[in-house]
């Protein structure tokens, strides 16, 4: 695989990285060797600071030490996803120099480069690409929905959350490497920038399609999937969450791509959308299950994001919704997911 540096410029701790967390737990389409972050995490391991698990990745403070201490490096990854998804910060000048540096740029944002005649320029005068991952497929690429999805014989199972940056990829993921280890054929359809760059085959950018071929476009990626892989399970990666003010979304997956079960995050304290007193309260989790279950859909799980909490508060939430809730409940960073696999075998007996 490609070797690659990823860019956070200083939000590697924040939510706003959550495509650098998704590229340091894993994937597919590239070797991250380094973050350039900021001298507040330079000298410190990745994997330590997103979630205690080391996995040899170096932070550095700027670009510069970051290119001499790396050899033979191809790409710079841009690995923060903006409010907006614009460049923050002096992050256009990082890029600039990275190119200049021979190395070609992945941007997962809505400020494309290939917009930017200046960075094209330089580009092309390097020999480098610039890779807009959410750049917007012409109308001839996009598919209407059909009702093929409706031929799908594989359990279809959302994870949606109950705000944006829950952990929703994350399980999805995790729930398809589960079923790897137990000898079950699950997939995975990614709906965003970062599942893409994880290495995700099936799938497509939810937030940078036409509206009118978002349920075509899952229904394609869901189809595609299951008659190319004869999938035991397919995993569809929610986006936001049914009642985010900022841009609602889930039920495309639950109606259009047919997701009769579902695999709910919340975070127990996470108080508001997107941690904004302004944008409103965030419902109660019996409130969302009552919602996707009229819908025509069931919660077989549960699964607790448990930023801002200790250990023994995060066991004592997941014994606490056990219990209200009467159905599993996972805590994906500290015990994975494997318990749900005795579930989804159920589905299909």
């Amino acid at each position: 695989m490609n070797k690659a540096i990823v860019l956070t410029n200083g939000l590697l701790t924040s939510t706003d990285a959550k495509t650098a967390h998704g590229l340091i737990r894993g994937t597919e389409r590239f070797t991250i060797v380094g973050i350039v972050d900021a001298p507040a995490t330079a000298g410190k391991e990745a994997g330590e600071l997103l979630d205690g698990k080391n996995r040899n990745i170096p932070v550095f403070g700027t670009f510069d030490e970051a290119i001499a201490s790396i050899k033979e490096v191809q790409f710079l990854v841009i690995g923060v996803a903006t409010v907006g998804g614009r460049l923050p910060g002096n992050m256009l000048e990082i890029v600039i120099k990275a190119i200049q540096a021979g190395l070609s740029i992945v941007n997962g944002l809505h400020e494309y480069l290939n917009e930017k005649p200046d960075v094209v320029a330089l580009a092309a005068s390097k020999g480098v690409q610039l890779i807009d991952v959410r750049k917007p497929k012409t109308r001839e690429q996009l598919h209407f929905w059909t009702g093929e999805i409706y031929k799908v014989k594989a359990p279809i199972i959302a994870v949606i959350g109950m705000d944006c940056a829950m952990g929703k990829r994350t399980t999805a993921r995790m729930l398809r490497q589960a079923c790897e280890a137990n000898g079950l054929n699950g997939q995975m359809i990614y709906t965003g920038q970062t599942g893409w760059l994880q290495g995700g085959k099936y799938g497509f950018v939810f937030d940078s399609t036409l509206n009118d071929f978002v349920s075509g476009e899952l229904e394609n990626a869901i189809v595609t999937c299951w008659k190319e892989t004869n999938a035991d399970f397919i995993f569809l990666e929610g986006q936001s969450s049914l009642r985010n003010p900022s841009g609602p979304c889930g039920i495309e997956l639950l109606i259009s791509g047919n997701a009769k079960h579902v695999v709910l995050l919340f975070a127990p304290k996470r108080k508001y959308f997107d941690n904004d007193e302004h944008w409103g309260a965030i419902p109660s989790v019996e409130s969302e299950i009552e919602i996707i279950e009229k819908l025509g859909s069931t919660v077989i799980a549960v699964a607790i994001n448990t930023e801002n909490c200790t250990e023994e508060e995060a066991f004592a939430y997941q014994k606490e919704y056990t219990q209200k809730l009467n159905r599993p409940v996972l805590l994906p960073i500290q015990e994975g997911v494997s318990s749900l696999i005795p579930v989804l075998q159920s589905l299909v007996k």
